[in-house]
């Protein structure tokens, strides 16, 4: 078994390591139940596929995507909270009984919802130090998400839901295994979260009440903590700002999806979230040269 999945390591890396992989893997699975031993050979698989794809831990693409990944989450932890937060507010302050609002709900519409509420228990309990367990839970909801979106159900973010579910999905698995659940990087995830959700629900619902006049509804703002984060997370790490920022794109999209979506309809919030991303690594950059002449 273990010399079948050593020929899914590409061949350099099969001559120089594929008798000790075999010999370990082996060894480490003599006395192994079936069902773990499965499950080993499954690890040794995705291993060899990490390698192949250039998305093990010491290439630079596994470093790029473990520091994406957190802020993925993160962002798709926003969106869903901002959906289920604009749901619930609409819920109270809609003068019809809750049970009646409740019992007229569309089935795809709580389906949406629910999914919703994975993503985001799922993206707190990742980023608050079970890592496995959250991810599962917030792939899930991503997951169902996107077979709405593909089945055409009527939904927040439109036709761009599978596309943009599938991306946050793929960015967060890419994250190799012994990079994940960083405690600094999770941390960073989790404030970037709550700093670019609650001012926006705060604001929101007071313009929805009359408390305020205006509303942040324009998904500018979360994207503005997003660039935020990433320029002082190279700031502390006394680099460019290009990788930082490059991740913090990947981690974008649905909170660019949310903003295209629900306010403008067009390729604005798209436009200005690179421009922002660019200008926010250009300023980094140019502080950091100013840094070290100094």
């Amino acid at each position: 078994m273990s010399d079948v999945l050593v020929r899914l390591y590409p061949a350099a890396y099969r001559a120089a390591y594929g008798q000790e992989i075999i010999d370990v893997h082996r060894e480490m699975t003599a006395d192994m139940p079936g069902p773990a031993r499965l499950r080993a050979g499954a690890d040794l698989a995705a291993h060899a596929l990490r390698v192949r794809l250039g998305l093990d831990s010491a290439s630079p693409a596994g470093r790029f995507f473990a520091l994406a990944a957190p802020f993925a989450l993160a962002a798709g932890a926003v969106v869903g909270g901002l959906h289920l937060t604009r749901w619930y507010a609409g819920l109270v302050l809609s003068p019809a009984p809750i049970g009646v609002q409740l019992s007229a709900t569309d089935g795809a519409w709580s389906l949406y919802m629910l999914c919703s509420l994975l993503v985001c228990v799922g993206a707190v309990t990742a980023l608050t130090g079970r890592w496995g367990p959250g991810v599962g839970v917030a792939v899930c909801g991503l997951l169902g998400t996107a077979v709405q979106g593909a089945a055409g159900a009527h939904m927040y973010d439109g036709a761009t839901v599978p596309v943009v579910a599938l991306l946050t999905v793929a960015v967060v698995l890419a994250c190799p295994p012994d990079r994940r659940g960083d405690r600094r990087l999770s941390a960073a995830a989790g404030a970037m979260a709550a700093a670019g959700w609650f001012p926006v629900v705060v604001v929101n619902t007071g313009a929805y009440t009359g408390a305020f006049g205006v509303t942040t509804d324009y998904g500018a703002w979360p994207m503005l903590v997003l660039a935020f984060t990433g320029a002082v997370l190279a700031l502390r790490a006394r680099s460019s700002g290009l990788r930082e920022m490059g991740a913090m794109a990947v981690a974008s999209p649905p909170l660019v999806a949310y903003s295209y979506a629900i306010v403008w309809g067009d390729l604005r919030p798209v436009l200005g979230a690179l421009l922002l991303l660019s200008v926010v690594a250009a300023l980094t950059a140019f502080f950091q040269a100013v840094r070290r002449r100094s």
